[in-house]
């Protein structure tokens, strides 16, 4: 258990979390976007020896109602000490998503799960092996609502974490993602691991 007492223990405002220090995200060096056999091995090697990893993914906007969901176009792990974003669409991207994915033995913990699982069933035929929705860990702590990654971060880890609009309705299934891009999605899967960390210390998850 943790001594510390929460930082907010009701949903914090915009002008709360703008208050708070900023999110120590990763370095660009600690990104890696994986291309090459040799980068996925070492990557699904790094995530088993971690066990528990933070994970995401990205679609492209679909901004025309109705209009089916292509997605997901990103997919992203991080480990405490580095991030791994795959572009769905590379060759070799679907043998390692497979691996990773489906593993019982890589837990992958992230916010959202519920939407991810259909899409990675769809798009892929992935089912999701051994998983932590921390939406439902983070509301176990008496809050009433649903509670995002930016809230989270702000209420478990007491930072503020920037999440651009632009980086957010961007378009993920562009064959060069930006740096900013890379930043967004590693931002995304590392913050989720340190959130589940920060939450298995206080026994909520």
């Amino acid at each position: 258990m943790m001594d510390r007492p929460l930082p907010f223990e009701q949903r914090p405002t915009p002008e709360q979390i703008a208050a708070l220090p900023p999110y120590p995200a990763l370095a660009p060096g600690q990104i890696q976007l994986l291309r090459e056999p040799a980068q996925f091995a070492a990557a699904e090697h790094a995530l088993r020896a971690a066990g528990h990893v933070g994970f995401d993914t990205e679609s492209k906007p679909v901004f025309v109602a109705g209009a089916p969901q292509t997605g997901p176009d990103v997919v992203q792990f991080a480990t405490r000490e580095q991030a791994f974003i795959v572009q769905t669409s590379l060759p070799g991207a679907e043998d390692f998503l497979r691996a990773v994915i489906e593993s019982d033995e890589i837990v992958k913990v992230g916010f959202g799960l519920a939407s991810d699982r259909p899409q990675l069933q769809r798009r892929f035929g992935l089912r999701l092996g051994a998983s932590i929705d921390l939406s439902y860990s983070v509301r176990r702590l008496g809050f009433k609502q649903a509670v995002g990654l930016k809230a989270a971060v702000a209420i478990v880890l007491g930072q503020r974490m920037s999440k651009s609009k632009k980086a957010t309705t961007s378009n993920w299934a562009n064959p060069r993602l930006t740096p900013q891009q890379l930043q967004y999605a590693a931002n995304d899967a590392h913050a989720s691991l340190l959130i589940y960390e920060a939450l298995r210390k206080r026994s909520a998850c």
